[in-house]
């Protein structure tokens, strides 16, 4: 097959959906010999994609391309001509936002969660319509369509009525390799090093977007859990800055034990595994995930996890993590408690966590990806 996949959505690589084209690109590796890839992707984000040189096809995009509307326009009117001049068997959109309306090829998109519709105010008005109205339309276009889970699955029947029998869901993995148990005593003293994590932490990774990653109700949690427990354990935020992250800075800000709460920034792929070894608890409060990545990598990793189950998290957490319900500061703040006091509960979580990120395999979601590339293959001739 000639396969051709957009990579603009990536944002600098600091995106879930980021680590999703990464980690799928990397997988697809060694069927590179058989298929050929082509990767449309930004001019400044070339050097993201050295681990593939001489393996795949990079196809520079204009860096005047980079800004949401433009590169929209390109995906809509630019694309589709390219596709057919380089004659591309199928082409891949891995984010419903550049889905296209039409092309001279088969069109397969992956669509991560439709979060627009669960959580108000997600985006300003403008994204909002986008997410809510054009994009039903679009996705109606795709010859298949991946859902990266059961609950997006079930969204893509319920807001966009579309049949099942063009709904493929192909789990996330996680890289085996890269995030597994580690020498912890090493991983704490760099992040005591780092970022003066010198106590026992709580750990968040996830850009600081408020209110759908629900940072503001786990700092208040959180001043509850110190105000009761007067414990040492610190709290750390990992994630780049993002809509709404000024009330995520306020709320620590005014927060009675502001000098216990670490604001990492954004964590590189280099620096992640090293970060899950040293972390204590790994706490995922989200109000909504298509899937949700971070909890699964910390459980391979051998951390405890506590985790909201809204959107897809309850079918990927299983029953390996304390869960919560996010809007609840008290359930939140009971959990802190009850993982910080035991160790013995940390350890029971520790092992259910670690048996459940087996189930995640990027190898096991290319070779299904490949098998949805060839179907819509045959959709389109048929």
């Amino acid at each position: 097959m000639k396969i051709g996949l957009t990579t603009s959505v990536i944002q600098r690589g600091k995106t879930g959906v980021a680590q999703y084209i990464f980690a799928l690109l990397r997988a697809m590796l060694p069927h590179a010999d058989k298929h050929e890839f082509n990767l449309f992707v930004l001019e400044e984000d070339l050097p993201l994609f050295d681990f593939i040189q001489g393996r795949m096809t990079l196809i520079p995009v204009s860096e005047r391309f980079r800004p949401a509307v433009k590169n929209i326009g390109w995906h809509q009117c630019e694309l589709p001509g390219i596709a057919g001049k380089l004659g591309l068997d199928v082409l891949h959109i891995p984010s419903y936002r550049r889905m296209l309306w039409r092309a001279p090829c088969p069109l397969v998109a992956t669509i991560h969660d439709l979060a627009p519709f669960h959580i108000r105010g997600k985006y300003d008005w403008k994204r909002m319509i986008y997410g809510r109205v054009i994009v039903k339309r679009l996705a109606r276009r795709q010859d298949e369509i991946i859902a990266v889970s059961e609950n997006t699955a079930r969204d893509l029947d319920t807001f966009f009525q579309i049949k099942r029998d063009r709904v493929n869901v192909v789990w996330n993995g996680i890289d085996h390799l890269r995030f597994r148990p580690g020498n912890a005593a090493m991983a704490k003293a760099e992040a005591a090093l780092r970022w003066k994590l010198d106590q026992p932490f709580f750990l968040y990774v996830s850009r600081l977007e408020h209110p759908g990653k629900n940072h503001v109700r786990l700092i208040e949690a959180f001043n509850s859990f110190k105000a009761q427990t007067k414990s040492p354990w610190l709290l750390a935020l990992g994630g780049s800055d993002w809509s709404g992250a000024e009330a995520i800075h306020a709320a620590a800000a005014a927060s009675p034990f502001k000098n216990d709460i670490r604001f990492l920034g954004f964590v590189d792929d280099a620096t992640l595994p090293g970060l899950y070894h040293a972390t204590d608890v790994f706490i995922y409060p989200s109000l909504f995930e298509g899937f949700g990545f971070p909890p699964i990598e910390a459980m391979a990793c051998g951390c405890p996890v506590i985790s909201s189950t809204k959107g897809s998290l309850r079918e990927v957490v299983s029953n390996a993590a304390l869960t919560v319900e996010p809007e609840d500061v008290a359930d939140i703040a009971g959990a802190l408690t009850r993982m910080s006091e035991s160790d013995a509960e940390r350890q029971r979580w520790r092992a259910a966590g670690f048996i459940n990120a087996k189930r995640f395999d990027w190898n096991v979601n290319a070779t299904e990806t490949l098998a949805v590339y060839d179907r819509a293959i045959r959709r389109r001739k048929s």
